[in-house]
């Protein structure tokens, strides 16, 4: 997938999120702009502190561009095949160039990453004069380096926790807190620039070893190799094959590689609705979308990568079912307290900026539900839980048991008061239910006739106060007519049929009562912030929910049309937002969003299934 731009490359502030392209070595990841500028980076994790960060502010942030040094280009871009590399084209009537950036990828990368970021310029015909600028800002824009020169042809950037060893064979030049070059490229020439990330205390004590060019290009192939390699065991048929791998490949690129776990994004603060208040801190791991990266990755093939999640979230969540939080650092960590930075201006003046995230201490009861969930698919795989994750199981069930009736934040990790959500009532349906299921199964001794008797009085307390009979739908809370995409998840947490008659009967309401611009809103609501109201965008996960319920109903037209719309709200590269304004067709929220990519390959696969079946 690319795309062709045509504007005089200057830096307007806060381009379009559409704009930037990810880049990984399931550790750090960066953003890169349609212009080439990397204006987001976090090394050595992807929670860390940025050291490129202009995108929440333009002016102290930091970055890293090659732009041309005159004149009118036009721009073109694409992920190389099957990989994590981004490719960038620059042309003009004198000349072209092609810029591969990329983190360097090896085998044994999970536990000794190169923690590289390399930036290839490669000339593909005639001339072209650049400029290149590397202005590091470490913790968010806080901390300006000090530039310490190494040889001829490296500088270390120093400040606080932080280091870079930045290495070119253009001739770099400090200029106070930045690094600066002018360079020519012409064509089969190859011009290249190395970040790489290390503790201070290394680059103070003696110089590393200062990469070659030639092993540099080394790395572009051997990065190259392992992208192609991995994405090889993806599996789908159909039309929709090359674009669920690209997910796929986005969903491991928000991965840690030595825990297993998937951030929910790349970036904090970017918000819901331009200028408003409502972002929030998402590199870190849900408990809930590891089940469902469970159910995407492993239904088509990539099950490793489902398996080190799945690990990850049992070993973070084991010990005590009523200590569970909802979601965890990508190391596994607990506390992810929430602060504002206000020295930042914010993404396009969107305040306040935070990192940390306090929903992590909310009261979710779907979690429950969805370890149990977790778990029992992949028994089904042939994986029985041993005695100690047994032991966890029992704990996680009883406590559902025990806490059904308490009111919670909700899948949406509402801020007001915590409400009786149908959805959260329903998971602990299933994790009392499952729980039943899997003592049987799996032959182990469980308090079954007191789980039915709770499972019962769920199922009896949902039918009374969270349907709607009038209209002979679920809804969103108890005593309430509002519908909530949320409720489209009740099949695959196997609380209710896809063919069940009120399921049909709600997903056709939430398409009709939900929909705005041929898209889902996740409920009807008017947020106020900053003194406007202001309506959220589309939700684009729940619009592939909805896909992904209608084609399991047979409703395969519908179901594709939806799904193709839903799918046309990609950039150029195939990511995906949170959110998504249609009518100023503008993304909205984190970004790339792994729910999104997620619920793409979950409706994917569905569509997949049921026209398969008709065919």
């Amino acid at each position: 997938m690319g795309a062709h731009h045509v504007h005089l490359l200057t830096h307007a502030r806060y381009p379009g999120i559409a704009d930037y392209g990810l880049i990984s070595d399931c550790h750090s990841c960066a953003l890169v702009s349609k212009s080439a500028s990397i204006d987001w980076c976090c090394v050595p994790r992807i929670d860390a502190a940025s050291c490129f960060g202009r995108l929440l502010d333009w002016d102290n942030g930091g970055y890293c561009a090659i732009e041309p040094a005159k004149g009118e280009f036009s721009t073109y871009r694409t992920y190389v095949d099957q990989t994590m590399v981004l490719q960038t084209n620059l042309a003009s009537g004198q000349g072209e160039v092609r810029i591969f950036d990329f983190f360097a990828m090896r085998q044994g990368g999970r536990l000794a990453p190169y923690h590289q970021l390399i930036r290839v310029v490669e000339g593909v015909r005639g001339r072209v004069d650049l400029k290149l600028s590397v202005r590091p800002r470490f913790d968010f824009g806080e901390v300006k380096p000090w530039i310490k020169r190494f040889g001829e042809r490296a500088y270390a950037a120093i400040g606080g926790a932080n280091g870079l060893l930045i290495s070119s064979d253009a001739e770099l030049e400090g200029h106070g807190h930045d690094l600066l070059a002018d360079f020519t490229v012409r064509a089969d020439e190859r011009v290249r620039l190395s970040i790489q990330y290390f503790r201070p205390e290394q680059l103070d004590r003696e110089p590393p070893h200062v990469p070659e060019p030639e092993q540099l290009d080394q790395r572009l192939t051997e990065t190259l190799e392992w992208w192609v390699k991995w994405a090889s065991a993806v599996r789908l048929d159909g039309p929709d094959a090359p674009s669920v791998t690209r997910s796929a490949i986005v969903l491991k690129a928000l991965s840690n590689a030595p825990t297993g776990a998937i951030a929910a994004a790349a970036t904090t603060s970017l918000p819901e609705w331009i200028g408003g208040s409502r972002n929030w801190d998402y590199r870190f791991s849900w408990i809930r979308d590891s089940s469902f990266s469970v159910r995407s990755l492993g239904d088509v093939g990539v099950t490793k990568e489902a398996d080190g999640f799945r690990r990850f979230i049992q070993r973070s969540a084991a010990g005590s079912a009523k200590d569970l939080q909802i979601m965890y650092g990508v190391g596994g960590e607990r506390r992810l307290t929430e602060v504002e930075l206000p020295k930042l201006e914010g993404y396009q003046g969107s305040k306040p900026v935070r990192i940390g995230n306090q929903a992590a201490e909310q009261l979710q009861l779907d979690a429950y539900g969805e370890l149990v969930l977790l778990s029992y698919r992949w028994h089904r795989r042939g994986y029985a839980p041993d005695d100690d994750y047994w032991r966890f199981l029992l704990d996680l069930v009883d406590t559902a048991c025990e806490r059904w009736t308490e009111p919670d934040r909700g899948i949406w990790e509402i801020r007001g008061r915590p409400q009786h959500f149908v959805h959260s009532k329903a998971l602990c349906w299933t994790a009392v239910d499952l729980g039943i299921r899997l003592a049987a199964e799996c032959m182990r001794k469980a308090p079954v006739r007191r789980w039915r008797k709770v499972a019962t009085e769920i199922r009896e307390a949902i039918d009374d106060k969270g349907y709607d009979k009038k209209r002979g739908v679920f809804v969103q809370s108890f005593g309430s007519r509002n519908l909530d995409a949320a409720l489209l998840l009740l099949p695959s947490a196997l609380f209710v049929d896809y063919l069940d008659e009120r399921m049909v009967r709600t997903a056709r309401a939430i398409g009709q009562d939900l929909e705005r611009d041929g898209l889902v809103v996740r409920y009807r609501t008017e947020k106020v912030a900053d003194g406007m109201a202001q309506s959220e965008g589309t939700f684009l996960a729940c619009t592939f929910w909805l896909a992904e319920c209608l084609a399991r109903q047979g409703e395969l037209e519908q179901a594709r049309e939806l799904f193709d719309r839903a799918a046309g709200t990609s950039n150029d590269l195939g990511l995906y937002s949170e959110e998504y304004d249609s009518q100023a067709q503008l993304m909205l929220g984190n970004f790339p969003q792994g729910l999104t990519h997620l619920s793409h390959i979950a409706a994917a696969v569905a569509l997949a299934d049921v026209g398969h079946v008709g065919a």
